[in-house]
């Protein structure tokens, strides 16, 4: 008698391939037929339409009075400058929603999204062209970015614009791309279960993982409605599979950071395994780690940024819960 099942198989593995700074691989199984793509998708469509991000919603330039104007002695008409300046990709510091933010170049000189960078806000897009300047010209210009997501329309932006402002049309989603894969799965000589594995791509406003993670928390809020009214509880093991991308992370040897050999030995010697026993110190418990030196120093919290965590880091309480375990079992071997 063939066996028969009362609940589907729940997937238990998680695992994230880092592909670079801007792009992942994640993948969880096993999946019983048909579950994975059911999942996937809806998983797909929240990172494209809910991630967030931030975009230039309108702009003001000295001398211009609708984007089909030009500048005098500027290369490019308003109309190249805003279409350059879509492509460039803002993140607002200071945990604001909205700033405007006023600008003054002299040429001659070429500008790039390196030149927006300041206090208020940074550029993920460093080398992307905004406009090219003669000599004895200036270009004053001020942008208004904000915080949101999806895409919204130039007229949807603002009611109303203080005068010499053009609303623009403002793409918030900071994900480029996001596919996924289905492949099969062996379990128990059963090759019909499947595997899901989400190819993620960002602009670097925010990291895959933490663009997935967001998609989740956005998937989990739009189900509530239903837990609410019939008092169903979400199974552990949805808690399990955000725990265990951001611990496995966290419980890398620190071999993985691609330290120079004084910098590796000084940590060793403190027995100091794990990237995310790093992540736990505060900087001055770092920096009074036995022989380390200010070079050392600097290397570690560089590669530690590399890898997406700071030394410090505001970790959930259930996540350092479970990493001190893990950090006890590694220090006990």
């Amino acid at each position: 008698m063939k066996k028969i099942k009362t609940t589907p198989l729940a997937p238990q593995e998680f695992e994230v391939e880092q592909i670079s700074d801007n792009e992942a691989n994640i993948m969880a199984f096993p999946f019983e037929t048909g579950y994975a793509i059911s999942l996937a998708h809806p998983l797909r469509r929240f990172l494209l339409s809910s991630s967030v991000g931030f975009a230039p919603i309108a702009i003001k330039i000295e001398g211009a009075k609708h984007e089909f104007d030009s500048v005098r002695g500027m290369l490019e008409d308003i109309s190249d400058f805003i279409l350059n300046l879509k492509e460039i990709r803002f993140k607002l510091n200071n945990d604001a929603t909205e700033e405007e933010i006023h600008y003054t170049f002299a040429g001659p000189c070429t500008i790039t999204g390196a030149d927006l960078s300041n206090d208020e806000v940074d550029v993920v897009t460093p080398d992307a062209p905004l406009a090219t300047l003669n000599e004895d010209s200036t270009l004053n210009f001020s942008i208004k970015i904000a915080k949101g997501i999806g895409y919204v329309a130039s007229e949807d932006t603002y009611d109303e614009l203080e005068d010499g402002y053009i609303a623009l049309d403002a793409y918030f989603t900071p994900v480029r791309s996001a596919t996924y894969e289905i492949e099969n799965v062996l379990v128990d000589d059963n090759p019909n279960f499947e595997r899901v594995v989400m190819n993620i791509k960002t602009d670097g406003q925010i990291s895959p993982v933490d663009a997935f993670r967001n998609s989740l928390e956005v998937m989990y809020a739009q189900l509530a409605v239903f837990n609410s009214e019939i008092s169903i509880k979400a199974p552990a093991t949805i808690e399990r599979v955000e725990e265990s991308a951001e611990l496995k992370q966290l419980t890398t040897s620190i071999d993985s950071l691609g330290l120079s050999a004084r910098s590796y030995n000084c940590l060793d010697r403190s027995n100091i395994k794990l990237i995310g026993e790093i992540t736990l110190m505060s900087t001055n418990d770092l920096k009074n780690v036995k022989n380390l030196g200010k070079k050392s120093y600097d290397e570690i919290v560089e590669k530690v940024q590399e890898f997406g965590y700071g030394v410090g880091a505001d970790l959930a309480d259930d996540v350092v819960a479970a990493l001190k375990k893990k950090i006890e079992a590694a220090q006990a071997q």
